[in-house]
């Protein structure tokens, strides 16, 4: 249950690190941007709510003794791709370093085109993230010097259990002993964006031609993931069905290592 762990994370020098964390707002991200920002890192809050972001970092900056934190708001709404590819956009006209980037956020329902169940899609979804990642970090050669990791939270209170099934809902507050708080939930991901020892095993499981990428459970150890991760054929289609979807080539990370413009379907419009 991870009870060995801090709570906060003691966090290792980030001075020097500039990081983006998306959905920045409210849960596991709120208490990510926050931890990161006060320990010294340059925070960007990458959030479709830039008002409710600056409130934040108000709030913050009155609690942290009235001190300026580095950290700034950018807007990116993941419902719009058009939005995603501004954003990108945007950060790399600046030039600058970026040395982590936080997938946080996420689109737990669209308004649903047909009925599903949310639980198994969730499920399912996670599913892909793994095999999604670990495809990239597949094409990623290892002096690009960029590693990929998947985190697990473990179970957390926090909005997305808004769409679960009413049972799933009604568990959380049945068994509270068994579930995280946000700043609980983000050890694993803070711990993975900061400890000195993530590059190495990255590089160690990319070496050994791991099937999978780095997957670092809710109490901070490696961990594997499920049997169907592991699925190197089923991962590909993931990873292609994905680009398609796009409009990218499957060779695009190659095409962006060599220097090559590419571009996809999307952020191509005036506004």
């Amino acid at each position: 249950m991870a009870s060995h762990l801090q709570n906060p994370l003691a966090l290792p020098p980030v001075n020097d690190l500039t990081c983006i964390v998306t959905g920045a707002t409210s849960g596991i991200g709120r208490e990510m941007a926050r931890q990161l920002a006060e320990a010294g890192a340059h925070v960007v809050m990458a959030v479709r709510n830039p008002k409710a972001a600056h409130e934040l970092i108000n709030r913050w900056s009155e609690s942290w003794h009235g001190l300026p934190l580095n950290i700034e708001v950018m807007e990116l709404d993941l419902l719009s791709l058009d939005s995603v590819v501004t954003f990108a956009n945007a950060w790399n006209a600046r030039l600058g370093p970026l040395n982590v980037l936080i997938n946080n956020a996420g689109i737990f329902s669209i308004g649903g085109k047909r009925k599903y169940s949310s639980l198994l899609g969730y499920t399912s979804s996670k599913l892909a993230q793994v095999m999604f990642s670990s495809v990239l970090h597949k094409r990623l050669p290892i002096e690009a010097g960029v590693n990929v990791v998947c985190v697990s939270p473990g179970i957390v209170h926090t909005n997305v259990a808004r769409d679960l099934p009413r049972i799933v809902q009604a568990a959380y507050h049945l068994i509270p002993y068994f579930i995280f708080s946000a700043q609980e939930g983000s050890r694993s991901a803070l711990f993975s964006a900061t400890d000195p020892q993530i590059p190495e095993y990255c590089e160690l499981l990319k070496a050994d031609e791991w099937p999978v990428c780095a997957f670092i459970s809710q109490d901070c150890r490696p961990t594997n993931p499920s049997e169907e991760a592991h699925n190197i054929e089923t991962s590909f289609e993931v990873w292609e069905k994905t680009l398609e979807m796009i409009g990218l080539p499957s060779d695009a990370v190659e095409r962006f290592i060599e220097g090559n413009e590419v571009t996809c379907r999307y952020g191509t419009r005036s506004d």
